[in-house]
């Protein structure tokens, strides 16, 4: 419907200007006080602040910059891996808001990892969720030591860590090092990936094998069942995986939701790498670069011996950042012995104890540093690690030591043989997981023509006693 238009009357026009002007004069005056006043009172006496532009501008950026400075943030603008909503999630949720000082405990320990993990994941293009995996798989403890004989804050079993490159000897075990441990676990992830095509798969292979999640989604591709995680038919732990990692990660995200107070992390390097001499005594590192051999260690764990050495022509430690003008300084000006320690020859039936008295080092020491169970006799020459006489040693040979694969106490009779029944969704490589061996020795051992097995049956299991090491 068309409306008639009528001019506006004096008064309406005199109205408007008022307005207008009653309008300007409340807008310079607002201006005023934001921009210039501090604080006033009301009529009933009651102080007002103000907060001005400028201290708004400068609270502004000091939040921004403390966010930004907190390694927490960035993980979370990482997020990328799908919510996995489920009771499993909440009971782990709970798990945790239950256990303060263990979840302290454990932040604690991934303050000196955590950022160099975080780098590593986003070069690769990876959801920051990968950098809090080894709070699920070891807590972020570097010496972390499984029943299936997996070590390192990634939990590298022996095989799979040689795979990739982890090396292991009677020096060092690379499945502990931070550095290549990370390196290995992230190309295994990144494989694991680009096998299966999520992320929550990928989670599921790398915790009970590629295998295991390959058969799983066969079986029910056979059967017309969906093959995503949720509906795939997997060990219980696998089961709980991907939905522990979830518990994880909406505590870091929400912390206070449960009860819970997540000290904030650095969003810079707290170690850098350093060469160090050829070989060199841990003791000496720590004593340069002026930390503790608390320190030292948990930075380097991948080290057995007192001394740090490799067969490598070059090899690597790791030392805080602040530490490492300090060591290099120190050094320089260092004019004693590097190490403290030689290589004995020992014979085979000479005993343990003159040993450790001839050397003047206890004997508790001496079984430790060489990785030695039996304190009586040695029942084969070997090698021994001993300190040096006179406080000055030559240079070791450590590919001699390196090489050094003496079974303590390794006679048949003391074989320890056990018997397994298979569980439903169990499979072989699940059981020698278990029990520390693989599956081509379960399968000579019973006869086996393949790896498949059925729930229910009885399999044989023989491997040396816990208390017999390999070194």
């Amino acid at each position: 419907m068309h409306q008639n238009s009528h001019p506006l009357s004096k008064h309406s026009l005199w109205q408007n200007k008022t307005t207008l002007i009653a309008n300007l004069l409340l807008l310079t005056l607002g201006i005023f006080f934001t921009s210039q006043s501090v604080a006033t009172t009301n009529v009933k006496g009651v102080e007002i602040i103000f907060v001005t532009e400028e201290t708004l501008s400068e609270q502004s950026i000091a939040i921004s910059i403390e966010t930004q400075n907190n390694l927490w943030h960035r993980i979370q603008q990482g997020y990328a891996i799908p919510t996995n909503t489920s009771t499993i999630t909440n009971k782990f949720e709970d798990f945790y808001a239950e256990r303060p000082e263990y979840v302290d405990k454990m932040m604690e320990r991934a303050e000196k990892y955590l950022f160099y993990v975080v780098e590593e994941v986003e070069k690769r293009g990876m959801p920051t969720e990968i950098a809090l995996l080894p709070m699920i798989e070891s807590a972020y403890n570097p010496e972390a030591y499984s029943r299936s004989h997996a070590v390192g804050i990634w939990q590298f079993v022996p095989a799979t860590g040689k795979y990739f490159g982890l090396e292991q000897n009677w020096w060092a075990d690379y499945r502990r090092d931070i550095v290549a441990s990370t390196q290995a676990a992230l190309d295994y992830l990144e494989k694991l990936h680009g096998m299966f095509g999520s992320w929550d798969l990928a989670l599921a292979a790398y915790n009970a094998g590629e295998g295991t999640v390959s058969r799983a989604i066969t079986r029910n591709q056979r059967e017309g069942l969906a093959t995503d995680y949720a509906s795939l038919r997997l060990p219980p732990e696998t089961v709980q995986y991907v939905p522990k990692l979830q518990a994880i990660k909406n505590i870091v995200t929400n912390p206070e939701q449960y009860g819970l107070q997540i000290k904030a992390i650095q969003n810079q390097a707290y170690f850098a790498t350093v060469t160090p001499p050829f070989q060199i005594d841990a003791k000496v590192v720590a004593s340069l670069a002026e930390i503790s051999l608390e320190e030292f260690a948990l930075l380097n764990p991948s080290y057995k011996r007192p001394i740090i050495a490799s067969r490598h022509s070059t090899h690597k430690i790791l030392l805080p950042v602040t530490a490492v003008n300090q060591f290099q300084i120190n050094l320089e000006n260092y004019d004693e012995s590097l190490t403290k320690w030689s290589v004995y020859d020992a014979k085979i039936g000479e005993n343990i104890a003159s040993i450790a008295n001839k050397f003047n080092i206890s004997l508790e020491k001496l079984l430790k540093i060489n990785s030695l169970s039996d304190h009586k006799k040695l029942s084969n020459a070997r090698h021994l690690l001993v300190p040096s006489i006179d406080g000055n040693a030559d240079e070791i040979d450590v590919a001699q030591l390196a090489n050094q694969t003496t079974v303590i106490k390794a006679k048949r009779k003391h074989i320890k043989v056990v018997t397994h029944k298979i569980k439903r969704g169990e499979t072989l490589s699940m059981v020698a997981k278990k029990y520390g061996t693989n599956t081509r020795t379960l399968m000579k051992v019973n006869r086996l023509k393949s790896s498949m097995i059925k729930a229910g049956q009885v399999i044989t299991i023989k491997s040396l006693p816990e208390k017999t090491k390999r070194i």
